[in-house]
């Protein structure tokens, strides 16, 4: 622990023990852009696999037993591009983007699935300096044109589908673009597309840059303080903003995070399938990069054998990629919990006593450092190969991970869980668990390229001086801190600032404490703490975490004034308690039935007392939503953090009737 002074008093601030003197910033001397972090993992790695993509075999129509028809795929093997092959690709598009008019230091957009195609893009636009524009694929129409407006974009690399479902529709107010490269097969028949816009596609765009007298004009190379990356947040509070993030940013993040990833090297392989637009995935995918790893392009439709696109008998892409890196959201780690416990629970007496016996003693041996070799290759091979068998190492960030669900992951998949915390504004680090640490609920110790303060927060009741845990707002401090929102100076003199010593910080908005080891735990957040009738401080998030440990919910929103919630049921669980309780009917006229709400309201209040919550913290309302919340939906991001506004704004009208008591 080191002390920096903030000019008003002397701040307590934490630092891992291998950068107490300076934090890191570079992987490599002399290595400080990203296109040169590309060469050099070209120049070391030039024929290893790079990226990697399915190749799409077949696709058809299944109808389901109540009339819908879902989209099933066969896939086949994955084909791949080498490091070399990868490095011409983006040379060729950059030079191909710049023979189009885009120009050094002025933005560019990508609006686009996670696939290849993507980091090709992105690091043609990292070598010519052309700084690259981030945005979910699900942001709504309105958060899109005003991402592209405000940095005011001439260019767009896009998917047919993203341009065809979302882009063409918003067109009109986005009277800058002028050029649409999209990553597959030109569409035949682009109708209603305003006068002036230009569609391309990639394997057009490389072949114009492949022309001697497009190659050879020299490009402008960018310096470390040069924008990299404009990432839009995913909304989560109002209107995304788009955070700065420079050369120099993401080198010190992705620095940091590999640090903490033992024996990283080129025979690892990482999967691909959260959003790329996230600043979680590109920097893992930066990391692999990095380190000569190979990347294989998924989705979350189409990750497992049993996944929702994936024709039955068909493998899924962690069978056929096998991959030993994994990152993942808990949402995802939550549902594979939830599924194989509830399969659990089908299997016979004898069966089920065996997989509870292994799963307790395996508990107890690894909370003594010991490891269960008989168990894992007898009980938990099954399991373990639902991620292709051979992980040895996930990651997992983005929101909060339940105890239950963590400790479900050490044991079943054999390889252990690093829980991590960042956000965009610092380049997605801060902190990350050692490996061999398998207590729950912490986030590890910081990063090498990091600084964390607690700051007071008297209205909370959090301050640096609480026994036995200091408490406060985390600040994090470090050359990973980005160089602010764009076009928004007042957010930035609210959340970002420097110290005499000339280092930024951000203020998160979390509040963490730091246990005797060094180790963080986030136990609230300032934008989650609201006041009850009676005067009571509830942080929703927590009694959200809690909740969600309940087999009988798929997703939960808590609200204000007296707790009152919204859950999204677990189908399975929830028919067959109706089936237990004698109520037929549709599966949204069970979740209408009020004797079904009154049941589930009963086993939420045993969930919420098991899981030790305060009486006021326990929902004395709820309502039963018989949609999933979905990114698509708009009341989840793609992170599947709830986007408290606009469920607000979706379920008004009960708000009112459950508050109003009728």
């Amino acid at each position: 622990m080191v002390c920096v002074d903030l000019g008003e008093r002397c701040e307590r601030s934490y630092r891992a023990v291998n950068s107490q003197q300076k934090l890191v910033s570079l992987l490599h001397e002399g290595v400080n852009t990203l296109d040169k972090v590309f060469e050099y993992a070209v120049v070391h790695f030039p024929q290893r696999d790079c990226l990697g993509t399915r190749e799409l075999l077949s696709e058809e129509d299944e109808i389901q037993p109540n009339g819908k028809v879902f989209k099933k795929v066969i896939l086949g093997d994955y084909n791949w591009l080498s490091y070399e092959d990868t490095f011409h690709l983006s040379q060729r598009f950059g030079s191909g983007l710049a023979a189009l008019g885009q120009k050094p230091l002025c933005n560019i957009a990508i609006f686009c699935e996670t696939r290849a195609e993507w980091i090709i893009a992105a690091q043609a636009c990292f070598m010519y300096n052309f700084p690259l524009v981030t945005l979910y694929s699900t942001l709504g129409g309105a958060a899109i044109a005003h991402g592209l407006n405000e940095t005011e974009v001439t260019h767009i690399i896009t998917s047919k589908d993203l341009l065809q479902s979302r882009l063409k529709a918003i067109l009109m107010d986005v009277p800058r673009l002028k050029h649409i490269i999209v990553v597959d097969k030109k569409p035949k028949s682009l109708p209603d597309l305003p006068r002036g816009i230009m569609v391309h596609n990639v394997a057009a765009v490389q072949e114009l840059g492949a022309k001697p007298e497009n190659i050879m004009v020299s490009r402008r190379q960018p310096v470390p303080s040069d924008i990299a990356v404009i990432m839009y947040t995913s909304g989560s509070t109002g209107i995304p903003k788009g955070v700065m993030i420079s050369h120099s940013n993401i080198i010190a993040g992705i620095t940091g995070m590999a640090e903490r990833i033992p024996n990283l090297n080129e025979n690892d392989t990482y999967i691909g399938y959260l959003p790329l637009a996230h600043v979680l995935e590109l920097s893992a995918e930066l990391v692999c990069v990095s380190h000569g790893c190979r990347i294989g392009y998924s989705s979350p439709q189409t990750l497992a054998d049993q996944s929702s696109k994936i024709k039955k008998g068909s493998k899924g892409d962690t069978s056929m990629l096998r991959p030993t890196l994994m990152a993942a959201v808990p949402e995802i780690m939550d549902r594979i919990y939830k599924n194989v416990m509830t399969k659990v629970e089908e299997m016979s007496s004898v069966q089920k006593t065996l997989f509870v016996l292994a799963y307790n003693y395996k508990m107890e041996q690894i909370s003594k450092g010991y490891s269960t070799p008989l168990c894992d290759r007898l009980v938990f091979k099954k399991v373990r190969s639902l991620l292709g068998g051979s992980m040895r190492v996930l990651l997992s960030g983005g929101a909060p991970l339940s105890a239950a669900t963590q400790r479900f992951m050490n044991i079943c998949f054999c390889c252990p869980v690093g829980q991590g915390y960042g956000l965009t504004e610092t380049c997605g680090a801060g902190t990350i668990s050692d490996l061999a640490d398998y207590s729950t609920g912490r986030v590890g110790a910081p990063l090498v390229c990091s600084e964390i303060m607690l700051k007071d927060w008297e209205e909370g009741g959090y301050f640096s001086t609480d026994k036995p845990n200091p408490r406060g707002e985390i600040l994090i401090g470090g050359p990973n801190v980005t160089m602010g929102y764009y076009k928004n100076e007042q957010k930035n003199r609210e959340d970002f600032f420097v110290d005499v010593n000339g280092q930024r910080w951000f203020c998160t908005g979390d509040i963490g404490e730091f246990h005797p080891d060094g180790c963080l735990k986030i136990i609230d957040r300032k934008k989650d703490l609201v006041k009850l009738q009676a005067g009571e401080y509830v942080s929703l998030g927590k009694v959200e975490a809690v909740l969600k440990n309940c087999p009988l919910i798929d997703n939960i929103c808590a609200y204000e004034s007296y707790v009152i919630g919204f859950v999204v049921p677990n189908q399975k669980q929830l028919t067959g308690l109706s089936e237990q309780k004698g109520i037929r009917g549709s599966w949204e006229e069970i979740c209408n039935h009020a004797e079904m709400e009154k049941e589930v309201l009963r086993i939420i209040t045993d969930a919420a007392i098991t899981g030790k919550l305060e009486r006021f913290e326990i929902p004395k309302k709820i309502r039963l939503s018989a949609e999933p919340w979905t990114p698509e939906t708009g009341l989840v991001t793609d992170a599947f953090k709830l986007k408290r506004k606009e469920l607000k704004t979706h379920y008004q009208d009960d708000i009112e009737r459950m508050y109003g008591g009728k």
